[in-house]
């Protein structure tokens, strides 16, 4: 029993730093103003590259003609994807809405997260989920393993 209360203990310490960690980097964030990346550093390259989906989840509460006109009011298909961001695949999943994976440079995720807030709120509810490819070495470990 005490193990176990040892072992929620340091799971909680854990968390608790990884959360206060993440704060401090969005109140770092907001403090500073949008500017552009490094030079260098705009272009997605394998070691800075980052795979970002995104689930853009309609608004079921709107009719599908409303919010395409919200959409465009609020210029989303001008403005997304930024230019230079490479659209790995860009699909509907039917009961949830669009999905859409990105490569781009992880020092331009702050600029697709601005793009999506200035121009897809109020239509879509949004989720992010950053990734990294892992393909190469998942396939490598099959064939090792054969």
């Amino acid at each position: 029993m005490t193990c176990i209360r040892s072992h929620k203990s340091v799971l909680s310490i854990l968390l608790t730093t990884v959360v206060l960690a993440i704060a401090g980097a969005f109140q770092a964030a907001a403090q500073t103003t949008l500017a552009a990346p490094p030079p260098g550093h705009a272009v997605a390259t394998p070691d800075n590259a980052i795979l970002l989906t995104i689930f853009l989840k309609h608004d079921e509460s709107r009719p599908l003609g409303e919010l395409n006109a919200q959409l465009e009011r609020q210029g989303f298909y001008k403005a997304f994807p930024p230019r230079g961001i490479e659209v790995v695949n860009w699909y509907v999943m039917m009961g949830i809405g669009q999905v859409v994976t990105l490569r781009l440079s992880a020092f331009r995720l702050r600029e697709v997260n601005r793009v999506i807030e200035d121009t897809a709120w109020g239509v879509y509810h949004t989720e992010f989920h950053p990734t990294y490819d892992y393909k190469a070495i998942g396939i490598a470990q099959h064939e090792h393993a054969q």
